[in-house]
């Protein structure tokens, strides 16, 4: 059964990594509820809950993956070494679709506020 993803940095077209959804189908853009915050780890982008009264909404992709496709991503996100974690995302657009995102799991105090698209 196909999984919606929400995709907000290296995964989105024309970035380092949109190979990974090749074959995979895009929804469309996609923004969340304004709950989140984006930092910059260096070469890719962390996602995590916000603070109260501290979130934004996030700009980003909604894709339809199959199960081949979210174990690589999987994979590419370091969820088995905890660095990332899948889990549902509360979205603004597409509201009605349950989808869900790769939220970081390490500190993020000292990196730099990536706003609300990466």
């Amino acid at each position: 059964m196909p999984t919606c993803i929400f995709i907000y940095g290296t995964l989105k077209r024309g970035q380092s990594r949109d190979g990974l959804l090749v074959g995979q189908k895009l929804i469309g853009p996609a923004s969340t509820q304004p709950l989140y915050r984006m930092f910059n780890v260096g070469n890719y982008p962390a996602l995590v809950h916000a603070d109260a009264d501290r979130g934004v909404s996030i700009e980003g992709e909604l894709w339809q993956v199959d199960d081949d496709c979210l174990a690589s991503l999987d994979d590419v996100e370091a969820v088995d070494q905890s660095l990332y974690r899948r889990e549902p995302i509360q979205l603004l657009t597409a509201a009605e679709i349950a989808a869900e995102a790769y939220f970081y799991l390490l500190p993020v105090d000292g990196l730099e506020d990536c706003g609300c698209c990466w």
